[in-house]
């Protein structure tokens, strides 16, 4: 019988196997940009979308809970911050390739809930080990 306790890798995990891919898709985006457009925008919009990684990476490596779900939620703003400029991205007509914009648009529908439900997750995990502990 397997343990319930099975330690995952960060690589492992599909909420920041998600963060990369739109990591991943942002920086094609980018790349495209003349120098003016990235400074102007591009910047802030490469910044926030490599902070969804890099908070979920940093949230799993706490150990507390509550300290977890801090990055988490960081994530989960830094994601929306990443739309929001990927939105006036789209409104001033900057990308060229609608592939990579369809691309972005189809990571983000799937990875914002599924942040949303890890967060949740641990919210339930911590709440099971409190009533253990009672």
């Amino acid at each position: 019988m397997r343990s319930k306790n099975i330690s995952l890798n960060l690589e492992d995990i599909q909420v920041y196997q998600k963060a990369r891919l739109l990591s991943k898709t942002a920086w094609k985006i980018y790349d495209e940009f003349t120098w003016q457009i990235k400074k102007i925008i591009g910047d802030q919009f490469i910044t926030a979308t490599d902070s969804v990684g890099g908070n979920v990476a940093e949230g799993y490596g706490r150990f507390h809970y509550l300290d977890r779900i801090k990055f988490f939620y960081n994530a989960r703003g830094s994601l929306l911050e990443s739309n929001h400029w990927f939105e006036l991205i789209v409104e001033r007509k900057l990308i060229k390739n609608i592939k990579l914009k369809e691309e972005y648009e189809d990571i983000y529908r799937i990875l914002k809930p599924q942040l949303n439900s890890f967060i949740n997750s641990l919210y339930k995990i911590k709440n099971e080990a409190k009533t253990h502990i009672s």
